[in-house]
């Protein structure tokens, strides 16, 4: 059974819902297996767990919002 994995900062359930509906919609047609045997997983990370040049995510997004 084909397995999606997607990592994002704390999406809302609307937007889970609909990764979840939308991935596995389009992987069906790429892959020709049936969605109803696919798995999504969606995990949810802080801001502090994702490094970009050398800092936190949080620390890159504070310094880049000029």
């Amino acid at each position: 059974m084909p397995l999606i994995s997607v990592e994002a900062v704390h999406p809302t359930q609307e937007q889970k819902e609909k990764l979840i509906a939308e991935l596995t919609k389009k992987a069906s047609e790429i892959l020709g297996v049936d969605e109803k045997f696919f798995y999504v997983l969606v995990k949810e990370n802080d801001l502090d767990n994702w490094g970009v040049g050398g800092k936190t995510l949080k620390q890159f997004m504070a310094d880049n919002k000029k």
